[in-house]
């Protein structure tokens, strides 16, 4: 039903999360990520409580692994639940419940987790992961993660076909570089791809435009020229 990546860039300390289901809309119930703080996706038979409660234990200090163990003593149904987090310094945590459905399989490297269910085979994760650790530390991490994410679905990817997919992206302010979904598509991770290459020239003018108005560059539309 889901896969996904988070992780963390070494060269800027950018945080994303991306998610990709056969259901709708996944990323506004299992991705999340806070600026300098982690980056979470609860998947499976979703709670969404479990992503903010994450990074809020992430927030008061804790590592992805003491803070992914704190939700563990307190959850309730976790055994149906599939957690993955990585916090601001790297350290990463995945959790696989008994109840987690179909084929499924988790992997963690260098900055990156991935875990996924209902897979065409268990090792599309480490996939992902092997594809983000190869991948350029000097392109954007929205780039590599998404290329990762198609690593994932080279590998066999879902056993089904995904139709949502939804990538959570943040660096130094309080509101996301980048939060793009789709979230009901034939083939949703190529619709990303191109809205990625929409989005990635001029995501750094809008953090401009909202912290120094006078030096935002135009909007390129009629009457803004």
């Amino acid at each position: 039903m889901t896969f996904s990546i988070v992780a963390r860039c070494a060269r800027t300390g950018q945080l994303a999360a991306m998610v990709a289901s056969s259901s709708p809309a996944v990323a506004a119930r299992c991705a999340y990520a806070r600026a300098g703080i982690g980056a979470v996706t609860t998947q499976n038979i979703t709670d969404p409580r479990l992503g903010p409660a994450m990074l809020d234990l992430l927030a008061r200090g804790l590592s992805a692994e003491a803070a992914l163990a704190a939700v563990q003593a307190k959850a309730s149904h976790l055994q149906y639940r599939q957690l993955t987090a990585i916090d601001a310094k790297g350290g990463t945590a995945l959790f696989s419940g008994a109840h987690t459905l179909g084929v499924h399989g988790q992997a963690h490297g260098v900055n990156v987790v991935s875990a996924g269910n209902l897979l065409a085979n268990a090792n599309v994760p480490a996939g992902i992961v092997a594809a983000f650790e190869a991948s350029d530390v000097a392109d954007e991490l929205g780039a590599r993660v998404l290329s990762a994410m198609q690593a994932g679905v080279a590998a066999g990817g879902e056993a089904g076909p995904i139709k949502s997919v939804g990538l959570v992206l943040v660096d130094k302010e309080a509101w996301p570089l980048a939060d793009l979904r789709v979230d009901w598509h034939d083939e949703p991770l190529t619709a990303m791809a191109a809205l990625w290459d929409v989005w990635r020239p001029q995501m750094y003018d809008y953090v401009t435009r909202a912290l120094d108005p006078s030096a935002a560059p135009s909007y390129g539309v009629p009457g803004d020229e």
